[in-house]
């Protein structure tokens, strides 16, 4: 399958990484090709630029938003959540349209400090948001619950944990139930229609609590039945 990630940060990088491994063709989007693999110093997170990066991972393609995504089968909005409005707008409507669009962005809301609050709550999610402002995609909310280590690696953990799923469109979430399913993932609960992504948009939250207090990003949530 042809993949666009849209975004290279460490949740871009690292699932454009596994999706290759796995045998798909990824190419990921930026806003400026150029002005991204002209960058030599850190990130604001320390971490290495992408085009350290790039060097290791020769075999996956880097293009505008747009251009990922009209080469596309499924797309990955990878971006930041605050962006990911913009994002998928420079990606295209049209390019767009018709695919599926995993969407593991959240909608954290920094401007306050920390702890963050969410910009879209309650009544309304960013899954929700973006399928609005894409009716033609095929929106499906995954993975917002995890970290980037877990989302590809999953089994590293030592223990299984639960991936929530919601989205309106059956093929579209059976097509990525199908690709968690190839990276490892074995514990998946559908919890039903895009508006469902309220409910794992708002553990936000309490992921980050637990990531300060335990030190790590490497846990997640269980579902026990």
């Amino acid at each position: 399958m042809n993949i666009a990630v849209l975004g290279t940060g460490m949740v871009g990088r690292a699932l454009a990484a596994r999706l290759h491994e796995l045998g798909h063709t990824v190419v990921v989007g930026t806003r400026d090709p150029a002005a991204t693999s002209a960058r030599t110093g850190a990130d604001g997170m320390g971490r290495p630029p992408f085009s350290a990066w790039q060097a290791s991972h020769g075999d996956i393609g880097l293009a505008t938003f747009a251009d990922a995504a009209s080469a596309a089968d499924l797309v990955v909005n990878a971006s930041n959540g605050a962006a990911s409005m913009e994002v998928l707008r420079l990606a295209g409507a049209a390019n767009l349209a018709g695919k599926v669009l995993l969407d593991v962005s959240n909608p954290l809301d920094f401007s306050a400090g920390y702890p963050p609050t969410l910009f879209v709550k309650d009544t309304d999610s960013l899954g929700e948001t973006i399928q609005r402002a894409f009716p033609e995609a095929r929106v499906v909310k995954a993975l917002n619950t995890v970290t980037a280590d877990l989302m590809v690696d999953p089994r590293s953990l030592g223990a299984s944990f639960t991936v929530f799923l919601s989205g309106d469109d059956t093929e579209a979430k059976a097509t990525v139930v199908g690709l968690l399913t190839d990276v490892g993932h074995d514990d998946v609960i559908d919890l039903g229609g895009i508006e469902t992504a309220r409910g794992p948009e708002m553990m936000l939250p309490v992921w980050l609590s637990l990531a300060r207090t335990l030190g790590t990003s490497l846990f997640d949530f269980k579902v026990v039945r």
